[in-house]
């Protein structure tokens, strides 16, 4: 997914709405499948680099519980279980929600917030998620083909297809955030604009103080939008000729690109010191929701495979050390983490060739590439292939 830019703030002050009900309040009722009893944690996640907060802790007793919280207005929130590597995300609509799910079952299919907004978050995400996955299966085919030595021609048709379909998922990101009807979802879809010229934006997120005028993260949103804009046509500091700049080698079956930068702790760590397991390196970033609604699928697979010469090194896209380093402990990562704290502009960038995050590489003992953006279930499916 494309970079999230939340911009939501924690409403703490509360207002008597009558003598039973505080304004803002919502309740969701859950029916879950195929869980253990547990405690389940109600998160507010935010459109900026603040971490998630928990409103909410409430018990699952024989699949069912009930959980409450207060907003101002309408934000994004996600369920988050004790023992479940899963979560949900959906947006307070309504005041009382009733919430089912087969946690068996990781697919969007598996769960339903059934209220109209959330029908709208979930086709959203679905649209998001078949074009996402028909980019990496044909940018993983033409890796092969290039591993293959295979025609240019053939090579050439492929990545003609490949940019037709990055031109069609941009002007799927544009069209969505300028027509959808709820302010939370529009501002989800915003966050998918990463490596969009914010020329193509300036019309439509503007438009959006127009179209939410009383939503606070709007205001939040154009600020950002604006302060990226000025930072875009600000002239750079130096010049790097073209025959310079680092291009990408990382593709399957090449030898993945070296990595030194920073640990948590300030000492340089390099991902060659890891020759001889089988890493995934981990892009991602304390701010990206998508990252952290994926770490807990991360830290299953690790403590699975931590035993078999199998583990993970995190990269992180952060600028502000704190924030990454609290988000390290709040989502239990375990493995080591680096970043040489630049943001986009870290170097990981160029050296492994994508534009989003999360994102990750499967290396083997000899430092090869053998898979790349594995994400929820394939991630589990490719270890237990490689790590029988």
């Amino acid at each position: 997914m494309r970079k999230i830019l939340l911009s939501l703030s924690v409403v703490i002050g509360l207002a008597a709405c009558n003598a039973n009900e505080e304004k803002g309040t919502f309740t969701l009722k859950g029916d879950l499948k195929n869980i253990d009893d547990q405690q389940v944690y109600l998160e507010q996640l935010f459109f900026n680099q603040n971490n998630p907060v928990v409103v909410d802790t409430a018990e699952i007793k024989a699949g069912k519980f009930t959980s409450s919280a207060i907003g101002s207005e309408e934000g994004l929130y996600r369920l988050r279980f004790e023992k479940q590597p899963i979560g949900y995300l959906f947006v307070n609509d309504k005041s009382n929600i009733k919430f089912t799910a087969d946690v068996n079952d990781a697919t969007l299919n598996g769960s339903d917030f059934n209220t109209p907004v959330n029908k709208s978050l979930k086709l959203f995400m679905t649209a998001i998620n078949e074009k996402q996955e028909s980019m990496n299966k044909l940018s993983a085919s033409i890796d092969s083909l290039k591993t293959q030595k295979k025609t240019d021609s053939l090579v050439a048709a492929n990545i003609v297809s490949l940019n037709n379909k990055a031109e069609d998922f941009k002007k799927f990101i544009i069209r969505s955030v300028d027509s959808i009807e709820n302010p939370v979802v529009a501002m989800f879809a915003l966050g998918y604009s990463r490596g969009i010229d914010p020329a193509e934006l300036k019309t439509v997120v503007p438009n959006l103080a127009k179209r939410f005028p009383t939503h606070s993260g709007i205001a939040g949103i154009i600020k950002q939008y604006n302060e990226m804009v000025a930072k875009k046509d600000a002239p750079p500091p130096t010049t790097t000729p073209e025959s310079t700049k680092p291009t990408s080698t990382a593709v399957i079956g090449s030898m993945a690109p070296e990595i030194t930068m920073a640990d948590t702790l300030g000492k340089p760590f390099s991902l060659s010191s890891l020759k001889g397991k089988y890493v995934l390196v981990d892009f991602w970033a304390s701010w990206c929701m998508p990252c952290r609604g994926e770490n807990p699928n991360l830290v299953a697979n690790y403590n699975k495979y931590k035993s078999k010469n199998f583990t993970i090194l995190g990269v992180s896209l952060d600028e502000d050390k704190a924030a990454w380093t609290k988000a390290i402990i709040k989502d239990k990562l375990a493995w080591k983490q680096v970043s040489d704290l630049k943001g986009w502009a870290s170097a990981a960038g160029p050296l492994y060739g994508f534009d989003a995050i999360p994102y990750n590489v499967l290396i083997d003992p000899s430092g090869k590439i053998i898979a790349t953006g594995l994400r929820e279930g394939d991630l589990g499916k490719k270890l237990e292939e490689v790590l029988r």
